[in-house]
């Protein structure tokens, strides 16, 4: 049963109630929310880079459970094989037959913790996933749901038993965001908060529930495919994307899949702010998210120190928005 039309106020109500019930459990990172729900309604998927003890894991948990999607767990290991996300048929010798057993990557919501401690053979079982919502075991292309996503995670301080995505991989998380240590009186919130209990902080013991489900996050995604990108806001996405690839800066720029994915992360934004129609404000805004994974620095800027965030900004103030 498909679920009614949502307006645009219905879909920033959803938004509130998730946002609040997420924040039942987790203290600060509203950024980092504020990017899930960007995704969740673009349909894209999210890597979240932070030191360790910064609740990556623990918020895709919590946002797992508020937004109430079919959620699965993969802790990638360097041992993990492809088998063990997709599955495999196993022969059933009572039957004298094959049994398909799905892996953990049959699910809605996909959270891939610690995604760079796997061998790259591994994490190439999820290239088809994530462009095509679907994995092929032995010949049989297998769908996975309509709103299938991956919230990965990784850890950018260790060198020491890790294995960086390539450049495939990256390119097919919508958003790469930083997940940076909390405030000062967020941390202080955190430690009054959690300091006296003991054992793992579980979602549902801390009173998170669903608020939402599939039918109504779908209805929600319709509504944003609705947003208008008008023709002078397409073209500053392409002309901004195409820069990157003419930095002298840069080795490597972003495809046209990220001028895709940006448009679609702009109209979820703007419905998010309650508009049925995108700004180059929101290009602006989503840009260092969509980027910061897909451009390699050139040796030269390696050399003089560039950072790619400041190159970012640097194109964005350099290409010329529409008024």
């Amino acid at each position: 049963m498909t679920a009614p039309e949502m307006s645009l106020a219905d879909v920033r109500a959803l938004a509130d109630a998730i946002r609040a019930e997420v924040g039942k459990a987790v203290i600060g990172q509203d950024d980092v929310v504020d990017a899930l729900l960007v995704a969740l309604f673009a349909q894209g998927h999210v890597l979240l880079e932070g030191p360790p003890g910064t609740a990556k894991t623990f918020l895709a948990q919590c946002f797992a459970t508020a937004v109430g999607l079919d959620f699965g767990r993969i802790q990638f290991t360097p041992d993990l094989m492809p088998g063990d996300i997709l599955g495999s048929n196993l022969f059933n010798f009572q039957t004298s037959s094959f049994t398909l057993t799905r892996g953990p990557i049959f699910c809605e919501l996909l959270l891939a913790d610690e995604i760079n401690r796997t061998p790259p053979k591994t994490q190439a079982a999820l290239l088809e996933a994530m462009q095509e919502r679907r994995v092929t075991l032995d010949g049989t292309a297998r769908a996975l749901p309509a709103n299938f996503l991956v919230v990965a995670t990784q850890n950018p301080i260790e060198s020491q038993g890790v294995y960086p995505l390539p450049e495939a991989q990256l390119d097919r998380f919508l958003f790469k965001v930083l997940v940076a240590y909390p405030s000062l009186e967020e941390e202080t919130r955190i430690v009054t908060a959690f300091g006296q209990r003991a054992g793992p902080q579980r979602p549902g013991d801390l009173g998170l529930g669903a608020v939402t489900g599939a039918e109504s996050i779908a209805a929600a995604a319709r509504a944003v495919k609705g947003i208008t990108l008008a023709e002078s806001v397409t073209d500053y996405i392409v002309r901004l994307i195409r820069a990157t690839r003419d930095s002298a800066d840069l080795a490597s720029g972003a495809s046209p899949r990220a001028a895709v994915l940006l448009a679609n992360a702009a109209r979820a934004r703007a419905a998010l702010d309650g508009r049925d129609f995108v700004l180059p404000d929101d290009v602006k805004a989503l840009a260092a998210s969509v980027l910061r994974h897909r451009l390699l620095l050139s040796p030269a800027a390696e050399i003089e120190g560039k950072q790619v965030e400041t190159l970012v900004a640097d194109l964005v103030e350099a290409t010329e928005a529409p008024r």
